[in-house]
């Protein structure tokens, strides 16, 4: 495919802090080297489950050099290395670095400027942690298989040798080719079909970090759901996947542009992955990958595209420069999200308010556990060499950080002051990757009023406290939904509630974030008179929606309500997500006998269904 239509440049009168920092869990030398674009040449084959590929990288030299280093894993056989234009054959080597990942070290005496092309050939296998190779069980049609990749926060480096930090951004292209009748979509803003039906051409001409590249093949169909977005999934799930998300999508893009500035990547997809996904979403740009888990027929759960759209200006457009200050993305993003839902008719401020109340939940749980003082609650995580930053993730940088957010918009006062400001933030560091302290530098810019406030800011204690949130955000506006939840809740397990016979226990007009406030206060009661609440309200107890699945299970398992036990088998064998896949199992275990036997029988027969990961925690939790 023909080189992009814009090129990533440094701007030599912008001094970034992120520039003094060093990223820990790359290997690459990349202070001494950038990569302006790079091409893949990628040839997926399902029988021998590898990808044959070749990575073409456009280099420049920022520093003299006698080697480029460049992140690979153990599972890429490298066959050789070309510099062009001159053709000259290059000597490398594959060093250790750490468990999850290797060292390419590339033997070629450089001088600063300097532009060449690395021609990289190499074989991608299944053994890499960032390739997830589907048998066809584990997919909706159960015909063919399925690939997808996930490169969050280290896992590209498994698909194809990179400079595998968040702080270097390029652009990139590919031509994937793959088996007659798949189809392969990948995280870019053009795409086209090739000469042959089973090549794919894609382009991305906004500069992005490695981790965001993403790719899926498999039996793949596609709707539109608005001017700038389609739906893709399997061709069994389509119209449901179309009719859940169409109208919504551009509802939320058009509401984040109003708040923090233009949407720069021209298209919007969603991929709606294999029952067999584990993960929620991933914020791919230009092409989400979402849990089937939110198609369930009334659009209660889109809340979760929120997010991923948010991440268009947070994390994806302005990016933490290494993985410690992951809160930056994700901190300012469930800001966003919750903005964009308040602005939105069909949520409002008081729905907003009871959904950050169950993220506020999880916060308190999660510290619960760990203990407040535990070092990974803080915001500003310090990852040690080797350590995999993806064993640093938990609730602190969505939580925690979006505390911080409403922290700094209570000490503006103005809603809109803060909008204006966080658009102002996305227009200075947009195409960038940033640490801390180049946001505070900022705020301190845009409000010079607070440069005699740091004391009383303490942005150096936000940063490294451990610990519950300085600040939490007035969440009252929710009580008009909560507090009825509640009293309900108090009144079915038998509770002396004032005026207990007034209370209604009609919820067919509540929104789904009021019905899961009132199963989880009902899952904190000790009894509970199960064969009521079960036949009361049949809308629950055999609910499609995995939220109020997830709830109604503990609910049925913690009070070993057994003719509700094929509601749990149902939901285990229709979805193989993480968050709900595992808790359920826990909960079984800790059950009753009848409901340990159920566990075993149920993963007995299901387990060829879950992603490797999830089979081997469940494997785990029962003990196999």
């Amino acid at each position: 495919m023909a080189g992009p239509s814009k090129r990533l440049k440094r701007d030599p009168e912008m001094s970034l802090h992120s520039e003094r920092v060093l990223d820990v869990a790359t290997a690459s030398n990349y202070k001494q080297f950038t990569v302006l674009h790079f091409h893949l040449d990628l040839d997926v084959r399902f029988e021998s489950r590898s990808i044959l590929s070749t990575n073409s990288l456009d280099v420049e030299i920022l520093e003299p050099c006698d080697h480029l280093i460049l992140d690979v894993h153990e599972s890429l056989t490298i066959d050789k290395i070309t510099k062009k234009p001159s053709g000259e054959s290059l000597k490398f080597e594959v060093k250790d670095f750490t468990e999850y990942g290797k060292a390419l070290h590339i033997s070629l005496k450089c001088r600063e400027g300097e532009k060449f092309q690395l021609e990289i050939k190499y074989t991608a296998s299944d053994r890499g942690p960032g390739v997830c190779w589907l048998k066809p069980v584990q997919t909706a049609g159960r015909q063919l298989p399925y690939l997808f990749t996930q490169g969050w926060p280290t896992g590209n480096r498994s698909i194809f040798p990179c400079v595998d930090t968040p702080a270097v951004k390029s652009t990139y292209s590919a031509t994937v080719k793959v088996p007659d009748g798949f189809t392969a979509v990948m995280s870019a803003n053009e795409w086209e079909k090739g000469e042959q039906s089973n090549v794919f051409k894609f382009n991305m001409t906004v500069p992005i970090p490695a981790y965001l590249v993403a790719m899926a093949v498999g039996d793949l169909v596609s709707a539109e759901i608005g001017p700038r977005s389609r739906v893709w999934t399997e061709p069994s799930k389509l119209e449901a996947a179309k009719a859940e998300f169409e109208g919504v999508v551009e509802e939320f893009i058009c509401t984040g542009e109003k708040l923090f500035g233009p949407y720069v990547w021209g298209r919007y997809d969603l991929l709606v992955m294999p029952p067999s996904f584990p993960f929620g979403g991933m914020e791919n740009p230009c092409l989400t990958f979402v849990t089937p888990c939110v198609v369930v027929g009334d659009k209660s759960l889109t809340d979760v595209v929120m997010h991923e759209i948010a991440h268009s200006w947070f994390g994806n457009l302005v990016t933490n420069a290494t993985w410690s200050d992951f809160w930056l993305n994700e901190g300012f993003t469930m800001y966003a999200q919750r903005r964009i839902c308040t602005e939105v008719e069909a949520f409002g401020e008081a729905y907003t308010c009871l959904e950050a109340a169950t993220g506020q939940a999880l916060l308190r749980e999660q510290m619960d556990n760990s203990g407040e003082d535990h070092p990974l609650n803080r915001l500003r995580v310090v990852i040690e060499p080797g350590v995999d930053p993806d064993d640093t993730y938990n609730e602190t940088p969505y939580e925690k950080g979006y505390c911080f957010c409403c922290f700094l918009q209570s000490q503006i006062g103005s809603y809109e002051k803060f909008d204006e400001f966080l658009k102002a933030y996305v227009e200075r560091y947009k195409f960038k990757s940033i640490v801390a302290e180049d946001l505070f530098d900022f705020f301190f810019e845009y409000f010079p009023d607070f440069k005699d406030k740091k004391d009383e800011l303490n942005f150096e204690g936000w940063l490294h406290n451990a610990g519950w949130p300085s600040y939490v955000p007035d969440l009252s506006a929710g009580d008009s939904l909560t507090k009825p939840a509640e009293k309900l809740a108090a009144v079915w397990a038998g509770e002396d509630v004032e005026d207990s016979q007034n209370v209604s226990k009609d919820i067919s007009n509540w929104k789904t974030y009021q019905v899961l406030h009132f199963l989880d206060k009902l899952l904190e009661k000790s009894e509970l008179p199960m064969e009521d609440l079960s036949s009361f309200y049949p809308d629950i107890s055999h609910s499609k929606n995995a939220e109020i699945q997830l709830r109604w299970s503990k609910i049925t398992l913690k009070n070993d309500h057994q003719p509700d036990f094929p509601q749990v088998k149902e939901f285990l064998e229709s979805q193989g997500k993480q968050k709900y896949t595992v808790p359920v199992y826990q909960c079984m275990q800790k059950g009753s006998p009848a409901a340990q036997k159920l566990a075993n029988e149920v993963f007995a027969a299901t387990r060829d269904q879950l992603h490797v990961n999830v089979e081997n925690r469940v494997a785990k939790i029962l003990g196999l």
